[in-house]
């Protein structure tokens, strides 16, 4: 999705009252918009992969931020953080699974840790947990 559409996702939630939506939605414009002026400082757009791999940061701040108030005992807070990931993850790429990820393995030439990831990097960010594929990638090698 595009920094204009999560734009319009949060009119219609600040239209519908829904606090924690608003409150996901403004994290990730947020989070597009910095890296938007950061990529054109350098000359680059910001790419859907960059995106996903926003969405996948956003989601794990907020989870680590939801466990330290589930420590704390702040069940009001734990369960905004649920509804913020939740909004999150709707908009998250469905991620490969480890068949998938093995298969795509097994086609290349080159099966280097370093190629491997390279490779993932390049044409898969944002669809694959990298820590999936560096595991994997040492069951094969």
């Amino acid at each position: 999705m595009t920094l204009e559409q999560f734009k319009k996702e949060k009119i219609e939630a600040m239209k519908q009252k829904d606090k924690d939506k608003v409150s996901a939605l403004n994290v990730i414009i947020t989070k597009i918009m910095a890296l938007t002026i950061e990529r054109r400082a350098s000359g680059l757009e910001v790419t859907e992969g960059d995106v996903d791999s926003l969405l996948q940061k956003a989601e794990k701040e907020l989870t680590e931020e939801r466990e330290g108030f589930i420590k704390a005992g702040r069940e009001e807070n734990v369960v905004s953080l649920t509804n913020q990931i939740e909004v999150i993850k709707k908009y998250l790429p469905k991620l490969l699974s480890e068949d998938e990820i093995k298969e795509i393995i097994s086609t290349l030439e080159d099966r280097s840790m370093p190629s491997i990831m390279k490779h993932f990097k390049q044409n898969y960010q944002g669809k694959v947990d990298m820590r999936v594929v560096s595991a994997l990638a040492k069951a094969q090698n």
